[in-house]
């Protein structure tokens, strides 16, 4: 019988040899398993960081609107933007180096770009803190983000000419007209609006007339008893005092003169001065575009000057003499009073609105020369759009950008 020698030393180590490169194997993979894993959700977090970072910045700039930076009100930079797209050589964006994010997690950079007069998109773009810090390979993780914005204009629910709270006494060749009239040279004025009313009063208000006064609209004089004291200091969610802390005009009431008028040095609109309120005899012109908030505190106040825009606001009583011209919104606590107004078309287009408060001592409107007050929606719009703050759309009205 032949015998088969069975030899088996060293197979220990062989199988222990394979048993180590399996269990490294599977070992490495783990490892390596893990590490993508941590790699992966290191990505997503600097990836959420950054997309956090941007939402910031962008919400940011709907928050600081009407802030000022650098002497110049945000929403008066914005509204001064040229429409997308803009003419050739024509400011259309407004751009914002790196800021970093109130949380430290990043930083945001970006631009607003006015599509028209009420729609705006802001684009921004963000880095999370290790991109910025130069230890991530591979340029680290960024997010780009748009957000239609859309300008929140007051909510006056104008009904006439002229509103007021107290009597109106109409003398002489004054002329109130409820009619709707775009300004003279004004581009993007929307078609003309239906026939307000010229005076819009209270129940108790009474209208007299003495001369030979124009009185049109439909109808000429309105008695509204809904009208109330609310109706002069809120506006939807925005108060008359809500209003005036966001003024970027803030004068004492005094004897103007004839100093409010625009000011340009060289091709600039010169927004430091106070008694500059625009220019809008001249729309194109460097202060064409420039709509201010203008506060006058006090009572008291006296005007014969040029011309002004935007949304003026007096505390007490407005005297307005001469061939002063405004544009857009008009509102008085105290009483108004006009005279002069000859030479030009009008001292006021838009809308104007007189609480006559009992406060001060006297609370009849005298609008007596050849003063003239026209509705006009295009410069109520125009006015709001200018002054007005950002808010979100009520959609969704974000995207993604790459």
């Amino acid at each position: 019988m032949k015998h088969v020698l069975r030899n088996e030393r060293g197979m220990a180590l062989a199988i222990a040899i394979v048993a180590l490169v399996i269990v490294g194997a599977l070992i490495a993979g783990a490892f390596f398993s893990g590490t993508q894993e941590q790699r992966v959700a290191e990505n997503v977090r600097r990836v959420q960081a950054s997309f956090g970072v941007a939402e910031e910045g962008v919400y940011d700039i709907v928050r600081t609107w009407d802030s000022t930076v650098g002497g110049v009100q945000n929403k008066q930079k914005y509204a001064g933007l040229y429409p997308y797209p803009a003419f050739p050589a024509a400011k259309d964006t407004a751009k914002y180096g790196w800021e970093t994010a109130k949380s430290k997690t990043g930083s945001y950079s970006g631009s607003v770009t006015k599509l028209n007069d009420q729609l705006y998109l802001i684009d921004m773009s963000a880095r999370d803190t290790m991109s910025l810090a130069g230890r991530i390979r591979g340029g680290g993780a960024s997010q780009r983000l748009g957000l239609l914005a859309r300008i929140r204009p007051l909510n006056l629910n104008t009904q006439a000419a002229v509103t007021s709270g107290g009597d109106n006494v109409v003398v002489g060749a004054a002329s109130i007209d409820g009619n709707d009239h775009a300004p003279t040279g004004w581009a993007g004025c929307p078609p003309l609006d239906s026939t307000k009313a010229g005076i819009r009063t209270q129940s108790s208000g009474t209208v007299s007339t003495s001369g030979h006064p124009t009185i049109l609209g439909n109808p000429p004089v309105l008695k509204d008893p809904t009208l109330a004291d609310s109706s002069f200091t809120h506006y939807g969610d925005v108060t008359y005092a809500a209003l005036a802390q966001s003024a970027n005009i803030n004068l004492p009431a005094q004897n103007f003169s004839s100093s409010i008028a625009p000011v340009v040095l060289g091709t600039t609109c010169d927004l430091s001065v106070q008694t500059n309120w625009g220019s809008p005899t001249t729309p194109t012109g460097p202060c064409g575009g420039y709509f201010p908030i203008i506060h006058i505190t006090g009572t008291g106040a006296v005007i014969n000057g040029q011309e002004g825009q935007g949304v003026l606001l007096v505390d007490g009583d407005l005297s307005v003499q001469g061939g002063f011209q405004f544009f857009g919104v008009v509102i008085v606590k105290g009483s108004l009073k006009t005279s002069g107004g000859g030479s030009t078309p009008a001292h006021f287009w838009g809308t104007v609105m007189v609480q006559d408060t009992a406060a001060f001592t006297d609370t009849t409107n005298n609008l007596s020369g050849a003063a003239n007050l026209l509705y006009s929606k295009c410069a109520i719009m125009k006015a709001l759009n200018k002054t007005g703050v950002a808010g979100m759309m009520r959609s969704r009205g974000w995207v993604q950008l790459y």
